[in-house]
């Protein structure tokens, strides 16, 4: 059954906790999105990164802020105690465009992150 637009709403704002983790350089906000045992899955500059979503946390604290980071967030679906949103990047570390998608689970009334996957697009790769 789909959720109401309250919960798409929530959804919203709990992923906002990741985007402003990357735009301050300050992953403090996104450890509040993610729950300990999260994953992540993706390639950044080519080499795959997978395990836990510490790699994400020490990624966004050592690049820092940018001015010209820019973010959208979607929100796919939201099913009862499941959402899938995701979010589009620019200029990170003034440099990569990612897509991010992120799997939520609503855990004791709050929604949070179980798994994020990425993909970088192949324009900003640097070898």
């Amino acid at each position: 059954m789909r959720s109401e637009l309250k919960e798409y709403e929530a959804v919203e704002a709990a992923a906002m906790k990741f985007v402003k983790s990357v735009a301050e350089g300050n992953s403090q906000y996104a450890k509040q999105l993610f729950v300990d045992e999260a994953v992540l899955f993706g390639y950044l500059d080519g080499n795959l990164e997978h395990g836990s979503i510490q790699q994400f946390y020490d990624n966004v604290d050592t690049i820092g802020s940018d001015k010209n980071f820019k973010a959208r967030v979607d929100v796919i679906a939201v099913e009862e105690t499941l959402a899938v949103v995701r979010v589009l990047e620019e200029k990170w570390g003034n440099r990569i465009d990612f897509t991010d998608y992120l799997l939520l689970l609503k855990i004791d009334g709050e929604w949070k992150c179980v798994a994020k996957a990425y993909n970088q697009n192949s324009n900003t790769i640097k070898k």
